[in-house]
C-alpha cells in the first residue's frame, strides 16, 4: 500500500486493541480513486500482476499479507486461486470482501496484524504475497518470518513487494522542488510518514539483502525485480496522466529491464521472490 510523501513530527499511530481505528482505515474509502484507478496506479499494478502471475500458482491456496482494497486478491482469485486476503485495517478488509462478492468469488478475508501475525487453524498455503509496502510498516519482522515459515509449504513461493531504500525518482523529484529532507526520506529508519486521511505511520525501508538475511535457511531467493524503476513515484503520478503514451512505453521498457541491476535496486518498490525450502524449523 503506497504511502503519501510528506513527513510529520507527531505520530498518531492507532491501536486496534484499544478500540481505535487501524492505520489506513481512514483512507480505505478513497484509496482506489487516489491510487489504484489512476493512470500511474494502473501501470504499476500491471507490472505487479506480471510478477505475481509468473511466480505464484494459478490455483491452490494463496495468502495475501496486507490486502488493501483487494485489487490483487480479486485478480488472483479470478484466475482460480483460493485466496485468503488479510489486512490490519477493518475498512480495507470490508472493501475487499465487497469486491469479491460483487465478482461472484468465494474468496475469504480475515484481520491480520503483520507485527504479530496469527490465524485460526493450521492451514498451510502454496504461496503468499504482500504488495506495495505493508512490510515497510513493520519494525520487527521476526514474528512475521516465523509465521511464514509455519504457513507456507516447502516448495511454496513468497513474493514481497517492498518500498525500496534507494529511489532516484525521490532524489530527482524532491530535489527539483527544493525538498532535500523529503528527497532523502528513505534513509531514515522509522520515520513518521503521512498515510493520508490525517493518519500517520512509522516506516522502514529494508533492502532485499536485509530481508534475505532475516528469512534464513527457510527461504531461497529466486529473483529480485524493480517495480517503479522507470515509472515515477506517486507524487509525480500526474505526469503519467498527462503523457500516457510516453509512460506506456516506459512501462514496457521497465518490464524488460527491471530484473537487471541497477534497475532491480534503484526503484520505488522491489519484488523479492522467495521459495520455501525444506530447511529451517517450521
Amino acid at each position: 500500500m503506497t504511502l503519501l510523501a510528506s513527513e510529520t513530527t507527531v505520530a498518531s499511530a492507532s491501536d486496534p486493541a484499544a478500540g481505535e481505528p487501524a492505520a489506513f482505515d481512514g483512507v480505505a474509502a478513497h484509496y482506489d480513486a487516489d491510487f489504484s484507478h489512476t493512470a500511474l496506479g494502473q501501470l504499476l499494478r500491471a507490472r505487479l500482476w506480471s510478477v505475481l502471475e509468473r511466480h505464484l500458482p494459478s490455483d491452490g491456496a494463496l495468502l495475501e499479507l496486507g490486502c488493501g482494497t483487494g485489487e490483487d486478491a480479486v485478480h488472483l482469485a479470478s484466475r482460480g486461486a483460493a485466496v485468503l486476503a488479510t489486512d490490519q485495517s477493518a475498512n480495507m478488509v470490508a472493501i475487499t470482501a465487497a469486491k469479491a462478492a460483487a465478482a461472484g468469488l468465494a474468496m475469504r478475508t480475515a484481520a491480520l496484524d503483520l507485527a504479530a501475525p496469527a490465524l485460526a487453524g493450521d492451514e498451510v498455503f502454496a504461496g503468499a504475497w504482500s504488495s506495495f509496502g505493508p512490510l515497510n510498516c513493520v519494525a520487527d519482522r521476526r514474528p512475521l518470518w516465523r509465521f511464514l515459515r509455519s504457513r507456507v509449504r516447502p516448495g511454496g513461493t513468497v513474493v514481497l513487494v517492498v518500498m525500496a531504500p534507494l529511489t532516484p525518482w525521490d532524489w530527482l523529484w524532491f530535489g527539483m522542488h527544493g525538498q532535500p529532507r523529503t528527497a532523502t526520506r528513505r534513509l531514515r529508519a522509522g520515520r513518521i510518514a503521512n498515510a493520508g486521511g490525517g493518519e500517520t505511520v512509522a516506516v522502514w525501508y529494508p533492502s532485499w539483502r536485509t530481508l534475505r538475511r532475516e528469512a534464513g535457511a527457510a527461504f531461497d531467493v529466486q529473483r529480485v525485480e524493480g517495480i517503479g524503476a522507470v515509472l515515477p513515484i506517486s507524487e509525480a503520478g500526474h505526469l503519467v496522466a498527462r503523457f500516457p503514451r510516453f509512460f506506456g512505453l516506459a512501462a514496457r521498457i521497465e518490464g524488460q529491464i527491471a530484473g537487471l541491476p541497477p534497475w532491480s535496486l534503484l526503484c520505488d518498490h522491489y519484488a523479492l521472490v522467495l521459495r520455501r525450502t525444506p530447511l529451517g524449523p517450521a
